[in-house]
């Protein structure tokens, strides 16, 4: 199973294609930065899909990797996660990623959030 495939739940403003596609780069763009400003929504649907591909990168075979890249299609935030994030976390049993409050955004109001590594 990839993860980020839609279940359930809200689709965050579109169909299930571009909630995969909206998250699959919000993960690239976490795993390079270490830490995004974006929505409360996005960030509570981002936060399960990155801890999965952080456990995968810590069992860091082949079979995992590939998985990440099919869902990715970034080989430059596979290759961080595997070499880089992944082992940092190897002793942890979860918990990857916080979710910091920060305020409403200035022209809708919608809640902003901080998500970064622990």
């Amino acid at each position: 199973m990839v993860p980020g495939r839609p279940k359930r739940g809200n689709r965050l403003g579109s169909d299930a294609s571009h909630q995969r596609a909206m998250l699959a780069n919000l993960c690239a763009s976490l795993i390079a930065a270490e830490s995004i400003l974006t929505t409360d929504a996005k960030a509570r649907a981002l936060r399960p899909v990155v801890e999965k591909l952080i456990t995968k990168a810590k069992k860091g075979d082949l079979h995992q990797r590939r998985q990440v890249i099919a869902f990715l299609r970034d080989e430059d935030a596979t290759k961080k996660l595997f070499d880089e994030v992944g082992p940092r976390y190897q002793n942890r049993q979860g918990g990857y990623v916080r979710i910091l409050k920060r305020g409403p955004r200035h022209g809708d109001g919608a809640p902003m959030v901080v998500i970064e590594f622990v």
